[in-house]
This record gives C-alpha cells, structure tokens and sequence, in this order.
C-alpha cells in the first residue's frame, strides 16, 4: 500500500507541474504546443521505451517509461483545456474498465484459465463497444507489422489460429514457393502479393513463439547496422571503401566480421560464467 500511496502522490505531483506549464505564465516552449506536436513526441518516447525494455536495462525503462507517462499527462491536459475530459476522467475510466473485465478477480467468476481469460476479454469489448466485427478497432495508424500482428492476435483470441508456430512456419514454406514461382514468371504484381503474403505468415510464426515482430525486425536492423559498421572499418584499414569492392571481397569481409563477433561472444560466455557481464560505474 505504500509504494501505491507514493506512486498516487507522484502523479499527481506530474499532473500539477504540467498544468503548471501549460498555464499562462508558465513555460513559453510548452504552451506553444499543439496536440499533434505532443503526438508526434508521445510516438518517439513509446519507441525509446520499447527499446530501453528490450535491452534490458532497468534504469533505461524506468527513465523512458516516465518519458512515456508524461506524454499522456501533456495530451490529457490539452482535452482538460478544451473542457471535454479530465486526467481523472481517463483514470476512472480505464480503472473501471480493468475492474469490469476481470469479474474472475474483482467478481464471482473464479478458476478461470488464461485462455477463458483472454476469451472474456474479447467478448466484453465486442459488446461494450458494440462491435460487429472482431476485427473492427483496429488502429489503421499502426505500423503494417503492428497491424498485421494485431490482426492475428485478435483473430487467434476467438479460435481462428494455427495450432502451433511449426504450422505457421509450414505455411511460410509454403508462400515462399508461391514466391519463387511469381518471380520465375515475372510477374510483378503477383510477385508483390506474394511478398506481402510471405511477411504476413512470418509475423504469425512470430507471434506464436511470443515474439513482437517489430521488436525482432529491430533488433535484426541493429544486428546488420553493427556489423556493416565493422565491415566499413575492416575496408577503411586497407585504405578501401564499400564502393570500391567486389560483392565477393565483401562478402569475404563480411564473413569475417560475423566469424569475430561470434568468437568474442562466445569468449565473454566462457570468462563470465555464459553471461556478459556490465562493467561498474566507477
């Protein structure tokens, strides 16, 4: 209950100093910002702390979550302004709506497994928001990778799924046959569709393993920016650039820079019990 009683305290104290900068008098920077300005930050700050979690690094989250919480404070002062909702209309709100939907913790319900869970869940939003489709709510926004995996998360949530990633992955096979065979005709429409058919299984095969795929899609894109990184320096050590040099001397470099990095991990591994270990600040 304390730590709860601090965390009430601090966010209102967070409440108050936004409302204070945003109120004449205040800060000139902040009260010449529109709501799609904050948007636009609110978007950057969910990233960074999506990257913060992924890498691990508790002090990095703590520091990007709160990033994150300021921008729903800022966007929720704009509407307070404009006298159409409050912060504490968004928090009845949402505390309401997690009382309601879990009756098998806040009600009678009881002995409910995770996946009847999940299936409450669902059933409560079609009908509190009077959906027709399962599939109607879905922010269009969305990255297409997000979009594609939420599609499938709330297919999966009424039943409609692969049983297992190893289906999923057949099916990936499968559309990349399909693939081969539009790029042998050449036909470029159809090799388009393809492509679009193939990424949308491999998000499935992600989303059944537990992985985000936007979340791997980065961590992939760093992996590469890493070592294309390495391999420039490599080149620049013999006095070349990328430009310079054969596909088959720098995939003879590229080799070599993925042969290192795996070698280093591996020596880090052994020296420190399989776990890199973080130097201390000193």
């Amino acid at each position: 209950m304390k730590s709860s009683t601090e965390a009430g305290r601090e966010f209102r104290k967070l409440v108050e100093i936004i409302a204070r900068l945003r109120s004449p008098g205040g800060c000139p920077w902040d009260r010449a910002r529109s709501r799609r300005d904050i948007l636009n930050y609110f978007l950057e700050e969910v990233y960074e702390a999506v990257e913060a979690i992924s890498s691990n690094r508790p002090e990095a989250a703590r520091e990007e979550l709160g990033d994150v919480l300021m921008e729903v404070v800022f966007l929720a002062r704009f509407y307070e302004e404009e006298g159409l909702f409050t912060m504490a209309d968004v928090l009845r709100g949402i505390n309401r709506k997690m009382v309601e939907r879990h009756p098998h913790v806040f009600g009678r319900k009881t002995g409910l497994s995770p996946e009847a869970v999940l299936a409450s869940w669902q059933e409560n939003k079609l009908r509190e928001k009077k959906r027709r489709s399962i599939l109607d709510g879905l922010p269009a926004s969305a990255p297409s990778l997000v979009y594609a995996f939420m599609l499938g998360q709330r297919a999966a949530a009424h039943g409609f799924d692969w049983p297992e990633a190893g289906s999923a992955l057949e099916k990936v096979k499968e559309e990349i046959a399909e693939l081969d065979k539009s790029l042998k005709k050449k036909k470029n429409r159809q090799v388009a569709e393809e492509l679009g058919d193939t990424i949308f299984s491999l998000v499935n095969v992600c989303r059944l393993l537990g992985y985000n795929p936007e979340i791997v899609l980065r961590q992939a894109g760093r992996k590469f920016e890493r070592r294309f990184r390495q391999l420039e320096k490599e080149l620049k050590k013999k006095g070349r650039e990328v430009r310079d040099c054969s596909l088959e001397e720098l995939d003879r470099v590229w080799e070599a820079v993925k042969k290192n990095k795996r070698a280093g991990r591996k020596n880090i591994e052994k020296n420190h019990g399989g776990k890199p270990r973080r130097k201390k600040k000193s």
